[in-house]
């Protein structure tokens, strides 16, 4: 099922999204698209074959069969893009434990892959130190809470997990795969004195931050993607693995074939060239390009795709 996306106008967006993934929405600036997604706040649309026009969520609930034996019924993931003009708000993010009991829905555990960054781009990861409730309070009175952060420059390619109670935020100039839990719960703790396009200053969450923030200083950062398998005209890395989801890159040049068994649905995600993906039983292939993504429902065996292309592929 090829899948059209959700956009979100948050006032730190900008154009690339539309320029250079094209994504005809008319949202504007045009910060995230939600492009596979079952979360009431943004649910994708099935583009095209026996179910075009319905949600994702819609069809997954007649057949819950899709998303494989592992699932517990509903879609567990949510992959975005986002384009930060501006940067993003210093925010943290709940486990599943505080977020069911005191928000109603799950936690947010969320990988982060750099598609592209200006330079000097950075993105903030964790605190530089330990800090204390009460220095953080003092740092947001005084507007300088940058001095406990640990800023990293980030370069495309570049892999990073955000687990909850990480203190984080995107910084201007970052282009992002963001592949999480699904969910929408984020706790922000500052947000350089801006306004909306009302002349309001956002929300903050800060009592419900300090309750879930690790406070300990960040040490390790980026993940280190791993060779699977190279063979003429496919190689294949991990870039991430987590209790919630598993990220493969696929770099094609000619074709590469998998499986998609009965565990897990499959989901891939064109970030670079355009190809068709052949499945048992199809009489033509769907075709995709930069920016499509695409839900390949469990069991559906052997599927075959030919062209020129960068893929992030996704599975629980």
């Amino acid at each position: 099922m090829l899948l059209r996306p959700v956009g979100k106008d948050y006032l730190w967006g900008g154009d690339r999204l539309k320029t250079e993934y094209y994504k005809n929405l008319k949202e504007t600036p045009l910060a995230e698209t939600w492009e596979c997604s079952v979360h009431p706040n943004g649910p994708s649309i099935v583009a095209g074959g026996a179910f075009k026009g319905q949600t994702l969520a819609s069809v997954l609930e007649k057949h819950p069969e899709y998303l494989g034996d592992r699932s517990d019924g509903k879609l567990s993931i949510l992959v975005k893009l986002i384009d930060a003009n501006a940067a993003l708000s210093v925010q943290v993010h709940p486990d599943d434990e505080y977020a069911l009991i005191n928000e109603g829905q799950n936690g947010k555990f969320e990988m982060w892959y750099v598609l592209d960054a200006l330079p000097g781009a950075k993105l903030i990861h964790g605190f530089a130190h330990d800090v204390t409730p009460e220095q953080l309070e003092k740092s947001m009175r005084d507007g300088d809470i940058a001095k406990h952060l640990k800023s990293v420059e980030i370069h495309k390619g570049d892999v990073f997990f955000i687990p909850p109670g990480k203190v984080h935020a995107i910084g201007a100039g970052a282009l992002i795969v963001e592949i999480q839990q699904s969910s929408d719960v984020t706790y922000r703790v500052y947000d350089y004195d801006r306004v909306d396009k009302n002349g309001k200053k956002r929300e903050l969450h800060f009592a419900k931050a300090m309750d879930v923030l690790d406070m300990k200083a960040e040490n390790a950062v980026r993940q280190m993607p791993r060779l699977v398998q190279y063979r003429p005209g496919c190689a294949r890395q991990i870039l991430g693995r987590c209790k919630y989801f598993e990220t493969e890159r696929i770099q094609i040049s000619m074709g590469y074939s998998f499986i998609v068994n009965e565990s897990s649905f499959q989901v891939l995600l064109c970030i670079e060239g355009r190809g068709g993906l052949e499945t048992k039983g199809d009489y033509r292939p769907l075709r995709f390009a930069k920016g499509d993504c695409i839900f390949i429902p469990a069991g559906m065996g052997k599927c075959l795709i030919l062209g020129h292309a960068t893929l992030l592929k996704i599975r629980t």
